[in-house]
């Protein structure tokens, strides 16, 4: 790995390398540290889309525990989660508004200000938060959870999942593995870093390769295909009903899609129809590689390979990173063919 190689990039912003955007995270690290957070801390990110996201994600998670929590949350809804993460602090954007301020203060919580600055490069800010005692300094251990979201799992009520750096490290690795990825690869990241897949699939399994990261805001059809062209990215991941957009707004944007350099794009999340994988495939000449992910699982569970391997459209593929089971109701083991839970 190249060291300037680029690492993020984002619309509006100069890129920046490798060993740029480590010395973002050790400094902003040292700036949640003199804020008194430390390893053992629980720290909520709630932030839109966009580089600063994605490197506040990495500071935090090198420093403490990060939570990013959906910016779109209601106040109630933030009160749920910042209660039930027993947050110590909850990280804002300066200049935004957002009710996370509001309830955060009203919990006790400490609230930083993240302020990225019109000159910075991607992925680049300043921490402003209160000054207390030193936090809890030393480099993260395999073992320190990394990361926390919530799931709705196989309840209503949602559940805390706590991943290692060890299980981040694992799947983003095998994503890699998974689609080839090297210091070659450009990922047009389209997915929120509030959800484990856009987190692991696009950002953390490219950085894993020494490939880059193309950061964007909110996601729309139009936008995609502006970053489409200007940064000629060789893949992207999402959710159908991304792809779905895609394929829409594709028809007007023919041109775009013909000169892209794409060389597969990845659907997870939700079953892909038929159809919308087709039509992807004609636009853009480049196979779509269906996987499964879940949040317990740090996201990559199964996957198709990349040809010419043989892909199974409709299914999830192979075991990619994971050991799958499929078994019956009491937990035993089933012979292949018969229908049973993963």
């Amino acid at each position: 790995l190249s060291p300037d190689r680029i690492a993020l990039a984002a619309p509006a912003r100069d890129a920046i390398g490798y060993r740029a955007l480590a010395s973002h995270v050790e400094t902003a690290g040292r700036q949640l540290g003199a804020m008194g957070i430390g390893r053992n801390d629980r720290v909520a990110l709630v932030m839109p889309n966009g580089p600063a996201m994605a490197s506040a994600f990495l500071a935090v998670a090198c420093t403490a525990a990060c939570a990013p929590l959906n910016p779109r949350l209601r106040a109630d809804e933030l009160e749920f989660s910042l209660s039930d993460l027993a947050a110590r602090a909850v990280i804002v954007e300066a200049g935004i508004d957002s009710p996370a301020r509001a309830v955060a203060r009203g919990r006790g919580l400490d609230v930083i200000e993240l302020a990225v600055e019109p000159d910075q490069g991607a992925g680049l800010f300043t921490l402003h938060g209160p000054g207390r005692h030193a936090g809890h300094e030393r480099p993260a251990r395999a073992d320190d959870i990394a990361l926390l979201l919530h799931t709705s799992g196989t309840t209503s009520r949602p559940k805390l999942v706590p991943l290692m750096h060890r299980n981040l490290t694992a799947s983003a690795l095998a994503i890699g593995r998974t689609l080839a990825l090297d210091a070659d690869d450009r990922c047009l990241g389209v997915m929120p870093l509030f959800h484990i897949h856009g987190l692991v699939a696009s950002l953390l399994a490219p950085l894993a390769a020494g490939s880059s990261v193309v950061c964007t805001p909110d996601f729309s059809a139009a936008s995609f295909f502006a970053c489409l062209d200007a940064f000629r990215p060789t893949w992207y991941t999402a959710v159908p009903t991304m792809h779905q957009a895609i394929l829409d707004h594709g028809s007007g944007a023919g041109e775009i899609a013909a000169r892209s350099r794409l060389r597969f794009v990845r659907s997870s999340s939700a079953p892909l129809t038929e159809t919308v994988r087709t039509g992807l495939e004609a636009l853009f000449r480049a196979p779509v590689i269906e996987a499964y992910g879940m949040t317990e699982a740090a996201h990559q569970v199964a996957s198709n390979p990349l040809p010419p391997g043989e892909r199974k459209p409709g299914s999830v593929g192979r075991a990619a990173g994971a050991e799958v089971a499929i078994v019956d109701d009491a937990g035993r083991p089933l012979a292949p063919g018969q229908r049973g839970e993963v």
